[in-house]
Formats: structure tokens, sequence, C-alpha cells
């Protein structure tokens, strides 16, 4: 027997959670649909643009697009876990998710957020070999250690994630099984919980702070030495193109950091739902809608791929005519 926080002695063995997600009349559901599901296509297809522009370019066959691959991949996969159950919510008026269900989105979106992480540090990393040690950068970045990287980003995701469902599924939900947000997160989770959650919040803030801050770091130490280096040289026109390359990925490292931080990283954050609701919106759907045409609309490189591959469709398409 669990004793709840209020006080109240109480045992109540869910099976099933549900996500109350954002209030609100008919017509602002329909609203909010139209917007998560207006966001979501645009997140899946330009994603998936990305994947297959840089798959079938030989020109891009590069560690820069080899990460940025990867990245596509990251994102198109956790929108997707969150984002088909939200819209089916909007239409729904249960919106009831499985305990096994909870528990299996935390662990991916976990999983594949943290990865995001590592990988926007391993980018940064990438660009500062590329651009600070030339002669070095072909050994120092050669296919197997793009490899070893990306795998190393996949295993802190994955590490993180388990840590995370298996604290947080280990609590007992005997007050409500009503999470106050769109999605199982661990903050409305833990806000749901009887029993005390100092632990669970400590590990929450101790290891994305860490993670975070790490991350951060290694970008900022690595953008520093770049700007030194850009600055140092003759050509403004090799300025200007690798200050645009490397705005891209600034952008995109803002974007995702500055809205972890702010769900995450602060004290305070586990009780601040409705602010995490909007938040969350934005590393979930927006993120990932964004970085494929920060990406695309700023890199020549990709522009010309995608005009390549334009180009092969039709005169496939006028031949087989």
């Amino acid at each position: 027997m669990s004793i709840p926080k209020n006080g109240n002695l109480s045992v109540m063995p869910l099976q099933e959670f549900v996500l109350e997600g954002f209030e609100g009349v008919p017509q602002t559901q329909a609203l909010l649909f139209a917007l998560f599901l207006a966001l979501y296509v645009v997140a899946i297809l330009g994603n998936l643009t990305m994947i297959v522009v840089i798959t079938l370019d030989a020109r891009l066959h590069s560690p820069m697009y080899f990460f940025l691959k990867n990245l596509s991949f990251v994102d198109l996969c956790y929108s997707s876990v969150i984002a088909p159950k939200a819209l089916a919510n909007f239409l729904s008026s249960s919106k009831v998710i499985t305990f096994a269900g909870c528990a299996t989105q935390l662990f991916f979106f976990s999983l594949l957020a943290t990865s995001e992480a590592f990988l926007l540090a391993v980018m940064a990393y990438d660009r500062f070999m590329a651009i600070c040690s030339p002669l070095l950068y072909p050994i120092t970045m050669r296919p197997s250690v793009c490899a070893c990287l990306v795998l190393s980003s996949y295993c802190g995701g994955c590490l993180n994630s388990i840590l995370q469902t298996s604290f947080t599924f280990t609590l007992p939900f005997c007050n409500s099984n009503h999470i106050d947000h769109f999605f199982c997160d661990v903050p409305p989770l833990i806000q749901i919980a009887c029993a005390d959650t100092t632990i669970n919040e400590l590990l929450l803030f101790g290891i994305c702070g860490l993670i975070i801050v790490g991350t951060t770091l290694v970008v900022l130490v690595s953008y520093g030495y770049i700007t030194v280096t850009i600055l140092r040289m003759h050509s403004g026109g090799g300025r200007h193109k690798l200050f645009s390359t490397c705005g891209s990925h600034m952008t995109a490292v803002s974007l995702f950091y500055g809205t972890v931080f702010v769900m995450y990283a602060q004290p305070g954050a586990v009780q601040s739902m409705e602010q995490g609701k909007v938040v969350s919106v934005f590393y979930t759907l927006v993120i990932p809608m964004l970085n494929p045409l920060i990406y695309s609309l700023r890199n020549k490189d990709v522009q010309e791929a995608l005009w390549r591959l334009g180009q092969k469709h039709t005169i496939l398409i006028s031949k087989s005519g």
C-alpha cells in the first residue's frame, strides 16, 4: 500500500493513463489538430527529403552530411513518437494511453531527444575539425570514426532513456491517472506520483543538466575556434560560405538547447506544466519541421543536390512518356 502526497491511503493499480492535452472548446481542439497536422506533415516531408537527397547524391557523401542525415532520421522518428497519438487525442473524447504505451512513448522520446543533443555536439566537432584542421580532417573524421560517433550518440540516448523510464515507472501512481500533458514525459508523470519524487527530480535535472551543459560546451568551444579561424581568412567569399554553413548549425543548436533547457534543466520546471506544453510543441514538432528548412535554405550544396535530383526525375518522366 502506498501513501499519496495528500496523506490519504489509496491504491490504484493503473492499467492506463489519460492524456489531458490542451484545454479548449471543440473549435479550439480542431484548430490545434490542424496546426499539429501541418507541423507534422512538413516535418515528415522535410526530413524524408533530406535523407533521400543525401543518400542518392554522391557529392553529399561526406561526414557533415552523414551526420545531417542522422539528425533528419532522429527528427523524423521522435516527432513520429509524439504527433500521431496527440493528433488522435484531439479527435477523441477518451484520450487514453495504456501503461505500457506510455512507458514505450517516454522511452523512445527520451532516447531520440537525447541522441539529438549528442548529434548536434558531434556536428559542431565535425565543423571544428574541417575548418581548423583541414589537413587532418580526412584521417580524424574517417568513416569508421563517424560511425562510432553516431553510435555513441545513440548509446548515450539509450542509457539516459533507460534511467529516466525505469526510475519514473517504478513510482506508485495512486492519486490520479490523468497526465497534464499531450504526451508521456517525466515532469507530468512525477506530478501525479504518490511517493517522494526527490530522487527522480534530481535525476532529471542532474542528467539532463549534465548532458545540456556538456554538449553546449562542446558546441561553444568548437565555434569559438571556428570563428577565430574564419576571421583570420583573407578571402571574403570563403568567410561568407563558412559563416553561412555554420550559421545553419548554430540556429538549430540554439532552438533545440534553448527549449530543452527551459523544460528540463531549470528548477521549477516540473511545476510549470502549462508552460511545458507550449515549449514541448517547439521541440517535438516545430524544431523537427524547421531543421530541414534551416539546412536546405542556407546550404548551397543541398540546394544544388535537390536541383540535380529534380532534373533526373524530369528526364526519367520525359523518357517514360
